[in-house]
């Protein structure tokens, strides 16, 4: 059992999503920053579905009631077990009663805590990430125990280091590919969709990205249709969109870009007023 002292500012239970539901209107959900957890879940030698625990901007403080191994990744919320630092994208071992707290991030958005075995959250409809009304709640709370299994195995610790490519947290560029609608832009409007940088609005979150400037748009609202994460969508009003992982799963505004599944983890971990540019990429 893992007892939450403190929760931070949006602390989640997520594995790589809900699929198969979509039809009946379910978000698939899931880790935003696919990359992140994947590479926790790794290093543990988990599952890649197994529940990590996703912590946004600032980070929780939990106590350990069993003996377990972690990893943190993704953004640095300056971790610290039992008041000692401890670093990133590598295996720590800790014990019955230590306490482990984070910090506000000092790099990144999206933090990444795994367990060995993963988190034992309910899993329902296939799977164990967070979304009311699907789970009984959206994010953990204060006093919560978090149900984590006895370890069966030694990990052999080493002192050697897996060399990580952390630099998409800092790469502003978001690839993504034509979406249903990009056909319909004139050639003007194509440009400067490929040329501007557009600034991360107040306006983020787990079911969208919204941004700041204002895009011409003289297109035609769509018939209700799909959406996934990923999706952008040029609104009358001339904002852009950028669907994340909780979205809703139709709708009706044109379908301009879609984002590449790495561009979701790298838009992920940015926050408000940071800017970003899209980059087209050829089939």
């Amino acid at each position: 059992m893992v007892k939450v002292l403190s929760t931070g500012f949006y602390t989640t239970v997520q594995d790589l999503g809900r699929f198969g539901f979509q039809e009946f209107g379910v978000p698939y959900s899931g880790v935003m920053d696919e990359r992140a957890a994947r590479l926790a879940n790794a290093l543990l030698g988990n599952d890649p579905q197994d529940a990590v625990l996703e912590q946004t901007m600032t980070g929780s403080t939990l106590r350990f009631d069993v003996d377990t191994y972690i990893a943190i990744t993704g953004a640095n919320m300056q971790p610290k077990l039992d008041e000692r630092p401890v670093e990133l994208n590598r295996i720590v071992k800790v014990s019955q009663g230590s306490v482990l707290s984070f910090s506000a991030s000092k790099r990144g958005f999206r933090s990444y805590l795994g367990v060995s075995g993963g988190f034992g959250s309910p899993n329902i409809l296939e799977s164990r990430s967070m979304y009311s009304p699907v789970t009984r709640e959206n994010v953990i709370k204060k006093g919560d125990g978090l149900i984590i299994s006895k370890v069966e195995r030694s990990i052999t610790l080493s002192h050697s280091h897996l060399k990580v490519d952390t630099a998409y947290l800092d790469s502003n560029i978001i690839d993504v590919h034509e979406g249903p609608e990009y056909e319909y832009l004139d050639s003007e409007q194509k440009k400067k969709l490929l040329d501007m940088s557009f600034l991360i609005s107040k306006n983020n979150s787990r079911m969208a990205y919204q941004l700041d400037e204002t895009f011409s748009n003289n297109l035609e609202p769509i018939l209700t249709s799909g959406v996934f994460p990923g999706t952008v969508q040029l609104t009358p009003s001339g904002k852009l969109i950028v669907l994340m992982k909780d979205c809703q799963t139709t709708g009706g505004y044109p379908r301009v870009m879609q984002l590449t599944k790495e561009a979701i983890s790298v838009l992920a971990q940015k926050y408000q007023g940071q800017k970003i540019k899209f980059n087209l990429l050829k089939y």
